[in-house]
C-alpha cells in the first residue's frame, strides 16, 4: 500500500542496507588487511617487495605508474597497520555521518514536500527562482532546498531542534543521538584539524566528549564498531518515531512478525532447559 508512512519507512528501510553494507565492507577490508600482514610475516626475513602505484592517467585511460619501490618487511607492515587499524576506521566513520545525515535530510525534504503548510509563511524566495520555474511543485522544490540548506550549517543541537519542529521528533530526548554528535564532531575535527581536538569540538560533544582541547582524538576499530551500532540503534529511534506520526503498515506487519519470531525462540530456549534440567 502506498502510504506517506510506507514511503518514510521505506526511506529508513533503505538507510538500514546502506548501514549494513558500510559495516560490511569495513569487516571486510579489515580482513584484507589481516591477510595482507601474514603475507609479509611469511616472508623471508630480509626480503625487499617491489610495489608501483599509479602517478596520473593518460589519454588512452591507462594508468602512469611509478617505478617500483622497495619495501622492508618493516615498511610493508607499518604502513599496512596504519591502513588497517587508523586510516580504514576513520574514513569509515566519515561513511556512517554522510549515510545518517543523508537519510535525515531526505526525511524531511519528504515532509516539507507532502506538507508545504509547515514550511513558515515568511520564508523569502528569490524572485529570479519563481520566474524561471515551471510549475508550483518545482517552486516547492526550491524553497525546501533552501530550507534544507540553512538547517545543514546549524550546530547538531540546532539541528535537532529543526527536525523536531518539522517532524515532531525530538531527537535531543535521545542519548543515543548526543553519541552521534559526538560521532560528528570526531569526523569533522579528523577532516579540518588533522584529528587534534578544539574547543568546537568540546561544544558540540559536551558530557560526552572523548579527550581535552589540544589532544589527538583517537580513532580505532572499537570506535567505529560502536558509532556504527549508534548508528543502527539512531535509525531504529527514527523508524519507531516517525511511525507513531505517520503509521506504516509495512513497519508494523514486519515488527508483529519479529516478536512473534522472538516468543517462539525464548519458548523453545523453555523448553530445552527443561529437558536439561530434568536430565539432570
Amino acid at each position: 500500500m502506498e502510504t506517506f508512512g510506507n514511503r518514510i519507512n521505506e526511506l529508513i528501510q533503505n538507510n538500514t542496507r546502506l548501514l549494513f553494507l558500510q559495516g560490511e565492507m569495513a569487516q571486510l577490508t579489515y580482513l584484507s588487511f589481516e591477510q595482507n600482514i601474514k603475507w609479509v610475516n611469511d616472508l623471508e626475513d630480509g626480503a625487499t617487495i617491489p610495489i608501483s602505484y599509479p602517478l596520473g592517467f593518460r589519454a588512452d585511460n591507462t594508468a602512469i605508474m611509478s617505478d617500483p619501490r622497495n619495501y622492508t618487511k618493516e615498511e610493508l607492515t607499518e604502513k599496512y597497520a596504519h591502513l588497517g587499524l587508523n586510516k580504514l576506521p576513520i574514513d569509515a566513520i566519515f561513511q556512517l555521518v554522510t549515510i545518517m545525515e543523508t537519510l535525515m535530510n531526505d526525511v524531511l525534504r519528504m515532509i516539507l514536500l507532502e506538507y508545504p503548510n509547515k514550511i513558515p509563511s515568511k520564508k523569502k524566495i528569490d524572485i529570479d527562482c519563481v520566474l524561471s520555474s515551471t510549475s508550483i511543485e518545482q517552486i516547492k522544490i526550491v524553497i525546501v532546498d533552501g530550507i534544507l540548506n540553512e538547517i545543514a550549517y546549524k550546530s547538531p543541537k540546532d539541528y535537532a531542534t529543526e527536525f523536531d519542529k518539522y517532524t515532531g521528533v525530538n531527537l535531543l530526548e535521545n542519548p543515543v543521538f548526543h553519541k552521534y554528535i559526538e560521532l560528528k564532531a570526531t569526523r569533522d575535527i579528523h577532516i579540518h584539524n588533522a584529528g587534534i581536538a578544539n574547543d568546537i569540538y568540546l561544544i558540540k560533544s559536551g558530557v560526552v566528549a572523548r579527550v581535552k582541547s589540544g589532544e589527538y582524538l583517537p580513532v580505532d576499530i572499537q570506535y567505529f564498531l560502536k558509532s556504527y551500532e549508534q548508528c543502527l540503534q539512531l535509525n531504529e529511534i527514527l523508524e519507531k518515531e516517525l511511525d507513531k506520526i505517520w503509521p506504516s503498515e509495512v513497519f508494523r506487519e514486519r515488527k508483529a512478525k519479529n516478536e512473534t519470531l522472538n516468543k517462539e525462540e525464548v519458548v523453545e530456549k523453555a523448553i530445552e532447559e527443561s529437558k536439561s534440567s530434568e536430565e539432570e
